[in-house]
């Protein structure tokens, strides 16, 4: 591989705490593979590895940014060290595009530091291992290690001539091994000019755990040795770093160190604490407080507290078995420095990389929905910078972001003081993915239904959140009718907007459709903007709200109501005052009111004219009218089914004055005048008599009434009850002889006429019975003046009859 010049920006270094820092930019690596090598003097370059960065004294990690870190102990194995003064470390940066590390390009760096102010013991906590480094001319063994020492001469009388040995003592009890055999149990033991040291990985075999203040401490208790002839030097290099410590609130993140610690201060009454430094990411922190950080101590403990997302760590977006949050690192140290009567002086530096666990962030989706606008703004936050919108659903359906844009939906970040970000998303009330629902009165329910895609962090972790804004607004006008009449009908004007999309109109319970027109005999106009319905007087649906003689005041009501709930919103109505000489109205509640003409020559007395209960006269009268209101279960009305109607029937008759009898033939002086009033009501929508609903408005729709002037009630029957009767004139008494259908027939007022009526039926349930003949002067049915022949099966001799 070939050697290269350093591009710009790419290593930064730095020392502190007798340690090399080193830092590549990893903007500068971007999608490549690096390597490091360190380069041993006499070896050449050997791989970084775990297992040699544990015991050597690396660490090879990465910054809370991503960044590679390298760190190496001023001790570590291929430093050069000059007179425990200068210290040098030269590592090779091997970058290569593939992951076999072929075609490499290898950056040669080399990195200085001084160091001179040792203190006695010197004990670093790093990531990987614990360090200790102690002056070889420190003061004998205090007092109270004598007996543990004394305790152990089987042992030291057995120390190597001029070997450096060490004895470790763990629960398991001693063990004593040369320098050679602990290198293979991942120890790193050498002594400089002035200084021996060890270096041990966390939990060995020979460590031991114990907690101190409530702060788990990993522990290695061992004694140096080195014998001369005249010489035995025994070092205590005992090492202890703290492996927890770290709690946690939802704003907080605490990492506590304890003050003293037993194994390393043997006489606490001695101990004094000169000094404490806090660090962050390699740099001293010298007011801690300005960056919110609280650094404070006690006899028994050193506690820091970081804010969650203060300066100088990073908080990581991440998701979590579907779940948005952030994850906070930070890059710790601490340096404490104490003196006691043993030691003289101790700096115990101790590294910490503290990352909280996952921290759930569900993210809040705002409505900033403008109504006046018509527009829905929905904010969508909050996120750290880390985090991009890829895709967007509305109302299910997909978009991409350019999709989206292009639609017309309009997509932008907007950027939070507290260096977070949100996603801002507005859609106009009219787009047709949006949701559309007429509620209350005049309001409608705009609903915009968001599923959000993200990417999340470095990952790119895809993230899926889904939201429903709503925004209810009043702007739908509720119709307003206009009401007219002529002479016979009555007129509703109502506006078409909205009609079977938000309303239908009703006729009581009835959709007022096509249908329903037609079958009541109104007329429905439609223009571009109003429907015009025209009702007759005396349509059925009319209500009728005051009836006398030749005055109606009549009522026609359409309810306006919702299409999906049928809740009615609004009445229309027209009223209106009718002049009206003849009519039969049949009320719901089984009244009917009639009023009827009855123009006769000569013309009779209106007084005397009655129902089939003669005790039923007329309410008011004039020359030419009657008005007759009744209840069809009184004055002899009589009641039938057909079909589906039932059909009440009762008649106004006449009573005939009869002039004195002095000879046969009777002789009156009056027209026969009779009339029948029949009311169908549908059988479905008429209550059992006497229960009749009482409010007309509400009841169920009028009956129809018509008025049959009696001659005509024969053929009525005939044809609803398909019943052939057949009658004919006879030329005489034979009834032989028969006059054509239709012939004019003349005769004298004397000659008799002779009338045959044949029911050509079989039926054994028809009987017939003659009721009443009359003759008028013409072929029309209905034609005045008449003469009677019969009533009620009885002859008659009209004195009138001269031709």
């Amino acid at each position: 591989s070939a050697l290269h010049v350093f591009p710009s920006g790419f290593v930064e270094t730095s020392c502190h705490s007798r340690i090399f820092w080193m830092k590549l930019n990893k903007l500068l690596l971007q999608g490549k593979f690096f390597q490091l090598e360190i380069n041993d003097p006499y070896a050449g370059p050997i791989l970084l590895d775990e297992k040699l960065a544990s015991r050597c004294g690396y660490v090879l990690s990465e910054d809370v940014w991503g960044n590679p870190i390298f760190r190496a102990s001023a001790l570590g194995c291929h430093v050069a060290n000059e007179a425990d003064e200068l210290f040098a470390l030269t590592v090779n940066i091997k970058v290569s595009s593939f992951s076999s590390m072929r075609a490499a390009v290898t950056y040669i760096y080399p990195m200085y530091c001084s160091y001179s102010s040792w203190a006695s013991r010197e004990i670093v906590c790093e990531e990987n291992y614990m360090e200790v480094s102690v002056r070889t001319d420190v003061p004998a063994v205090s007092n109270d290690y004598t007996v543990a020492w004394m305790s152990a001469l089987p042992e030291i009388q057995n120390v190597a001539y001029q070997q450096w040995q060490l004895m470790f003592v763990s629960p398991s009890g001693r063990k004593r091994i040369m320098v050679s055999d602990a290198a293979k149990l991942g120890y790193s033991f050498n002594n400089t000019l002035s200084r021996v040291y060890l270096r041990a990985p966390y939990h060995s075999n020979e460590s031991d755990i114990s907690v101190v203040s409530g702060v788990t401490m990993n522990m290695v208790t061992s004694t140096s040795m080195y014998r001369q002839r005249w010489l035995l030097l025994l070092i205590d290099t005992t090492v202890s770093c703290p492996i927890d410590g770290i709690s946690f609130t939802d704003t907080t993140l605490t990492w506590t160190v304890p003050s003293v610690i037993p194994t390393l201060v043997v006489q606490e009454s001695t101990f004094l604490s000169k000094n404490i430094l806090m660090g962050v990411d390699g740099q001293v922190i010298i007011n801690p407080e300005e960056k919110n950080y609280l650094l404070e101590h006690n006899k028994t403990h050193i506690r820091i507290t970081i804010p969650i997302g203060a300066e100088g760590g990073k908080l990581k977006s991440s998701v979590s078995d579907g779940v948005y949050g952030v994850i906070y690192r930070i890059d710790l140290f601490l340096e404490h420095t104490w003196i006691d009567a043993d030691w003289q002086t101790t700096k115990y530096t101790v590294m910490k990389s503290i990352t909280t666990p996952f921290m759930p962030q569900i993210p809040t989706v705002t409505n900033n929905t403008l109504p006046e606008e018509r527009l829905f703004n929905v904010a969508f936050g909050h996120f750290l910078p880390d985090v991009s919108l890829v895709a967007i659903a509305i109302g299910n359906v997909p978009f991409t972001l350019r999709e989206a844009q292009h639609h017309g939906f309009r997509i932008y970040e907007t950027p939070f003081s507290n260096r977070t970000k949100g996603f801002t998303l507005e859609v106009s009330f009219d787009d047709p993915y949006v949701l559309k629902e007429y509620v209350n009165r005049n309001e409608t329910k705009y609903t915009l239904l968001i599923n959000y895609t993200l990417s999340v962090g470095p990952e790119m972790t895809l993230y899926y959140h889904s939201a429903e804004v709503e925004c209810v607004i009043a702007d739908i006008e509720v119709p307003e009718a206009a009401g007219s009449c002529d002479e016979a009908n009555l007129y509703l004007t109502i506006p078409t907007f909205g009609l079977h999309q938000y309303w239908d109109l009703y006729l009581g319970n009835k959709l007022l459709n096509r249908h329903v027109v037609l079958t009541n005999g109104y007329l429905a106009v439609t223009n571009s903007t109003h429907l015009i319905l025209q009702i007759p007087l005396f349509a059925v649906g009319i209500i009728y709200e005051e009836v006398s003689f030749q005055r109606i005041k009549a009522r026609f009501d359409v309810a306006l109501r919702k299409v999906r709930t049928m809740e009615t919103l609004q009445m229309f109505s027209v009223s209106c005052n009718f002049n009206s000489s003849a009519f039969i109205i049949c009320h719901p509640d089984g009244t009917v009111m009639v009023s009827a003409q009855m123009k006769t020559v000569p013309a009779i007395d209106m007084s005397k004219t009655k129902l089939r209960d003669s005790s039923c006269k007329p309410r008011d009268y004039n020359k030419e009218h009657a008005f007759f209101k009744f209840h069809v279960t009184t004055c002899g009305t009589s009641v039938r089914f057909e079909g589906d109607h039932i059909i009440y029937e009762n008649e106004i008759s006449y009573e005939k004055e009869i002039l004195p009898r002095q000879s046969i033939p009777t002789i009156t002086r009056d027209p026969d005048y009779r009339l029948t009033i029949l009311c169908y009501y549908r059988a479905k929508e008429t209550l059992v008599l006497g229960a009749f609903a009482s409010d007309p408005s509400i009841s169920s729709s009028f009956g129809s009434g018509t008025m049959v002037p009696r001659s005509n009630i024969a053929v009525h029957r005939r044809i609803r009850q398909v019943l052939n009767v057949v009658s004919r004139v006879s030329k005489d008494e034979s009834f032989v002889e028969f006059y054509e259908p239709n012939k004019v027939i003349l005769k004298r007022p004397t000659e008799p006429v002779f009338l045959e009526v044949e029911l050509k039926d079989r039926s054994p349930s028809a009987e017939l019975y003659l009721e009443n003949c009359w003759v008028t002067g013409s072929l029309d049915f209905n034609s005045t003046p008449r003469w009677i022949i019969t009533m009620d099966g009885q002859v008659v001799v009209e004195k009138t009859m001269n031709s």
